[in-house]
This record gives structure tokens, sequence and C-alpha cells, in this order.
């Protein structure tokens, strides 16, 4: 009998192909759940699993002829980085593999959002690596993570945004802010703002907002026509594909999604309960709430965060197509809309979490906060005390980028679906 020397050949792993392949694995994981364990696949949604695919598994870069903007939030206005002839990619990470890499720089007890960030960045495995990145002073903690990040040899710009929203102070503050912002990026490409490119990059980003209001249209059907966590999918292949493909990408999942509904296809069970998700961010793959969800027999029909619906929400309206004007009304946007948990006071959230339950029908709200994201920490009592108020069953899970909680997350969430079920048919619904 002839034996074979597994050590022939052998290659060692140097740190960088490790990781690579450790989020390789996350990416996967995710991209085959979606493709290949839930029933009615959409045809237009290839697209979306190659872009991951392609990106995250195979670094493949997609801006290689652009100056590209890091944001560390949504409050930098994407329409100023695409009239400069920039590409935004927003930072916001949601890998394991970062987190733990993250947790050798930032304290233990830290948001494991920004610990994955930070741990991205350290380690220069990107795809597309940001010439210069710009953080608003939102997050506390993205904002301290700042100077962290600066000795890694990026570029950090703090961008400053208030904590109020109601005064007259706090709008010019942030309308100064913004163009100073302006300025600054306009300096650091070498290109000039003007009122065309200004106004074609505010009517593009309308025009991909729309998209998204009109997916968000066809999820208040009775029958649901695309996953949750598909449109999470959707959602965060914004933060860094090119947006033209990204449009275009939409548009054709728009059009097989307006023939299911003619069709009656629905993604999930005649009584499945409709969800509207809150609190942190889902970025990809940290899908974890949202599969167990859906992988429970329920339905996400809407969300309240900052990876998805507060993303395309409100869109610039402007008075005068002047280019102070145009950054005025952006500035208004940015602030007026945002119904982010680092206000003081935000009753705003609390009426658009109402309001998603009303207009989807949904039958319950899952609010999911990261261990370690304070203001959704510090705000889950005042949005209980409210659906409570409105009669909303709600359920609240701590969680963080660990796959270890699934067991604990996964009963909780099941128990929470069949009390909705339960009620549903009592119902006769």
């Amino acid at each position: 009998m002839s034996h074979i020397n597994t050590n022939q050949n052998h290659k060692i792993e140097t740190p960088h192909e490790k990781q690579n392949r450790h989020k390789a694995m996350e990416a996967i994981k995710v991209i085959n759940t979606l493709k290949e364990e839930f029933k009615s696949p959409i045809k237009s949604m290839d697209y979306f699993y190659t872009l991951f695919e392609d990106v995250y598994c195979h670094q493949k870069s997609l801006h290689n002829d652009k100056v590209k903007v890091g944001t560390m939030c949504i409050q930098i206005p994407s329409e100023i980085i695409y009239a400069l002839d920039g590409v935004p990619i927003r930072l916001c990470n949601g890998f394991y593999t970062d987190d733990e890499l993250g947790s050798d720089l930032m304290p233990s007890k830290s948001c494991p959002l920004v610990k994955a960030s930070v741990g991205h960045l350290s380690s220069q495995n990107l795809s597309d690596k940001p010439h210069m990145i710009y953080s608003p002073t939102t997050c506390d903690q993205k904002t301290k993570a700042g100077a962290t990040i600066e000795s890694f040899g990026y570029d950090v710009v703090d961008v400053d945004f208030p904590r109020t929203k109601e005064s007259e102070i706090s709008r010019e503050f942030f309308r100064r802010s913004i163009r100073n912002f302006a300025v600054d990026l306009s300096k650091k490409t070498g290109k000039k703002l003007t009122k065309k490119n200004l106004k074609s990059s505010i009517g593009k980003v309308g025009y991909a907002q729309s998209l998204y209001h009109r997916l968000s249209d066809l999820r208040k059907n009775k029958n649901v026509p695309i996953l949750g966590v598909d449109m999470f999918l959707v959602t965060n292949a914004f933060f860094f594909d090119k947006i033209n493909n990204w449009i275009e990408a939409t548009e054709h999942l728009l059009q097989e999604l307006e023939t299911r509904v003619k069709e009656n296809i629905h993604v999930a069970g005649k009584i499945s309960p409709r969800i509207v998700y809150t609190g942190s961010p889902p970025i990809f793959p940290n899908y974890k709430i949202p599969l167990l969800i859906e992988e429970s027999d329920a339905i996400i029909v809407a969300d309240e965060t900052c990876s998805s619906n507060r993303m395309f929400n409100d869109r610039v309206a402007v008075d005068e197509w002047f280019v102070n004007n145009m950054l005025d009304s952006m500035a208004d946007k940015y602030l007026k809309s945002c119904t982010c948990p680092i206000f003081s006071k935000n009753d705003d959230r609390i009426r658009r979490i109402i309001e998603l339950v009303r207009s989807h029908d949904a039958d319950g709200v899952v609010y999911q906060a990261f261990a370690g994201c304070t203001v959704y920490e510090l705000e889950q009592r005042s949005v209980l005390e409210a659906m409570e108020k409105e009669g909303i069953s709600i359920l609240y899970l701590e969680s963080d980028y660990s796959p270890s909680q699934s067991g604990q997350l996964s009963t909780r969430v099941e128990a929470f679906i069949e009390s909705l079920k339960m009620k549903k048919r009592k119902k006769g619904k």
C-alpha cells in the first residue's frame, strides 16, 4: 500500500491569507443560506449575491479609477462625493473576523460594529482602500476611534454634527459643517463643486432612493415578494457598489418583484408574522438576528435602521438650484430626517416605527441592540413603552457578532414569533 505524504506541497498561510479565508467563509455562509435555504428564489438577486462574493471572497476592486471617500456614517452626504467625481464607501463592518482584530485595539466592551470597522481598517485588507475618511461626530465610539484609525496611516477628518435637531442653532451649525466638508473634499479631489454636477448627483441619488421606496411599497402587499434579509443585502450593496450598476440591478429586481406580486408569490407562510426590524444596523454578513427571524417562519416587511430604511427614507428638497442653496438643503435633509438615537430627544424615531407598523400591517417589532452600543441600549426603554402604549408587540434582543449566542437567541425569537402566530389565529387573519 502506498502512503501519501500529506505535508507535500503544503503551503503555510500568512496571517493576511488566513484572515482572507476566514472572511470569505463568513461571507459565503450567509450568501449560500440566502441562495439555497429559502423558498421562491429571485433571479434578479443573483447580481447582489455575486457582488458580495466578488468583493468579500475574491477581494475584487470596483473603483480603481476613482477617488474613494470612506465614510463612517450615513450623515456624510453622498451627493457631494459623487458631484466631485468621487465614490462614497461606507466603512461600517459586519465581520466577526474583523471584530476579533478590533478587540485588540478597542476596549472589550466597545460596540462590535466599531471594533469590526477598526479591525478591518487595521488589516489593510480592503478591496477598495479609501484615500481619505470622513467621520461625522454622531456615535461617540466612532468619533474616538478616529485617532486609532489615523495611526494606520489614514487621513481622518471629523465632520461636526449636532446632538439636537429642533433648534435653529443646530440647523445653522450643520449647514456650516456641510459647507466646510464640501470645501475640504473639493481641495483634496482637485475638483470644483458646480451647480451642474451637484444638481446631477442630487438627481441620481434621489432616483436611487425612489427605487428603494418602490421596493418598500411592494412589501406592503399581503403576499410579500422578497425576504427581509434579501432587502438588507440590496441596501448594504449601496454602501460600496457603483451607483449606476446598483440602479440598473435594482430596476431589474423591481420588475421581477412586480411580476411576483401579480402572480401572488409569497416568500413566507400564510400566517407568518410580519415584522418591523429596528435598532443597531444589520450589516453584511452579520445577519444573525434577521436570519433567525425569517428561519423561524416570520417575514421582515420593513425596518428602521441606518443600514437600510433610514439611508433612503427622505430625499433632498431644493428651492433654489444654486450651489450654496443646494448644500443648505442637503444639510437640512441629513439633519432633520435623521432618527438616530444619538439625539437628546428622538420622538421622530418612535413615530416612524409606529408608522411603519401601520403602513406595512406588521404584527410586531424586533428591536436588536449590539452589546456595547450605548445609545440603542439606552433608548430601548422609551421605544418599548411607546409600543406597549400603542398595543404593538415588541421583542428586545441584545447581541454581538459572535456566532456562539445563536441557541439562546433562537429560543427567544421562536417564542416571540409563536406568540404572534397565536394572536393571528385568534383574530382569524
